[in-house]
């Protein structure tokens, strides 16, 4: 058991901002002594190191309390999501570096701002924000989930990406094209939560920004296909 000095000590997190995550219900500590001293053990450590982490990548306290709050929480799936994460926000500094270089090199009249772009950053964000917060789009998901065969369901979802890849050499905005991304937003509806078109959108870019899903997107239409999807549901969101 560590004190809440030996652990400011340790992480280098002051002992008023433990006594703040204990007041929220962030933090607990393990046990307070008759004389009020809080002490933590390993586990309350460990959970202190996954604050740590999404307080690196700039989550609010409140989304990281409903996150390692939530009853499916799973410490291996929430490391990998932060190490995604982490993977990303490191892309994206060396291409703001590389930018600033070209800057210095080329002189202010450079002008480019793509590298300011964080759709995919935050698309990565909403996914995980879903996965653990709570949300009423998860909610509906974790229903149907019990209720249907999720293999043959997921077979159904990458064969109309299969669809969809069979038109990628067409305009994202034709008929034909968005007919099919009509068929998939009520698919998603009828088999996983309410699809709105906000919720569309996101998952638009989330097809092109997580790798998983792109290689699987990609594999049932061809090569291109997550991109040109995204064309697609920007075109029919539009």
């Amino acid at each position: 058991m560590r004190t809440v000095k030996e652990v400011s000590e340790l992480t280098g997190i002051s002992v008023r901002a433990l006594h703040y995550y204990d007041a929220i219900g962030l933090l607990k500590p393990t046990e307070v002594t008759d004389a009020g001293y809080r002490l933590y053990d390993d586990t309350a450590l460990s959970r202190l190191q996954n604050i740590l982490l999404f307080r690196e990548l700039q989550f609010p306290l409140k989304e990281i309390k409903k996150i390692l709050d939530s009853p499916e929480f799973n410490p291996a799936e929430v490391l990998e999501q932060q190490i995604k994460l982490l993977e990303l926000q490191e892309k994206h500094i060396h291409e703001m570096i590389c930018f600033a270089r070209e800057i210095q090199e080329k002189g202010i009249s450079h002008m480019g701002f793509d590298v300011f772009n964080r759709d995919e950053i935050d698309a990565y964000e909403k996914e995980i924000k879903e996965r653990w917060g709570n949300t009423k789009a998860y909610e509906e998901y974790s229903v149907k989930r019990k209720d249907e065969n999720y293999d043959e369901v997921s077979r159904q979802l990458l064969g109309i990406f299969t669809e969809i890849g069979a038109l990628r050499n067409h305009s994202p905005e034709e008929k034909a094209v968005q007919d099919k991304i009509a068929k998939l937003q009520q698919f998603i509806t009828e088999h996983y939560y309410t699809c709105t078109n906000e919720i569309l959108n996101g998952l638009g870019r989330m097809y092109v920004a997580d790798e998983r899903m792109k290689k699987n997107i990609d594999r049932a239409g061809g090569d291109g296909t997550a991109e040109f999807t995204q064309q697609a549901i920007m075109a029919y969101c539009s």
